[in-house]
């Protein structure tokens, strides 16, 4: 198999997973600081989402620290395999959160007027956090993309 940027067992796939966890763990925290995001489903699936995009991400970035440490490649298509089948399913319920929570904050923001009234304080909290989400999106998109370059090359 070729080593490409971000493939596991890299540096860069360790700073592509550390950056994954980072930025969804950034925009639970920032969601959770939110008042009253509870009471919206969709937020509460995007920190469902992100949740489970930090523990799969931590997850793949200590595989990657192992594999570092000892030098071994990780480049077995069996694991690869499933690099790619967690990647391709974190990746579509981490944009389907983050779309569905804009969604919501579009509404809340330019249709129904909430954010002037009932929710000031929160709506900004709201975009930040659907914004690291975007972001943890972004970085998982390119991932997913590598490991299905990856199991291609097989």
């Amino acid at each position: 198999m070729k080593v490409v940027v971000g493939s596991p067992g890299t540096w860069s796939g360790l700073l592509l997973r550390t950056g994954q966890c980072l930025f969804a763990g950034a925009s639970i925290g920032v969601m959770v600081s939110a008042l009253g995001f509870s009471n919206y489903t969709a937020f509460c699936y995007l920190i469902a989402s992100m949740g489970l995009q930090v523990l799969w991400s931590l997850g793949l970035a200590c595989l990657d620290v192992y594999a570092l440490k000892i030098k071994r490649d990780l480049h077995n298509p069996v694991l690869v395999s499933l690099f790619v089948v967690g990647d391709w399913v974190t990746a579509t319920l981490s944009l389907a959160a983050a779309c569905s929570s804009a969604g919501v904050t579009v509404l809340f923001a330019k249709d129904e007027h909430f954010c002037r009234t009932v929710l000031q304080s929160s709506c900004g909290r709201f975009e930040i956090s659907i914004a690291f989400a975007f972001v943890t999106w972004l970085l998982i998109s390119m991932s997913s993309l590598v490991m299905f370059w990856l199991l291609a090359s097989v």
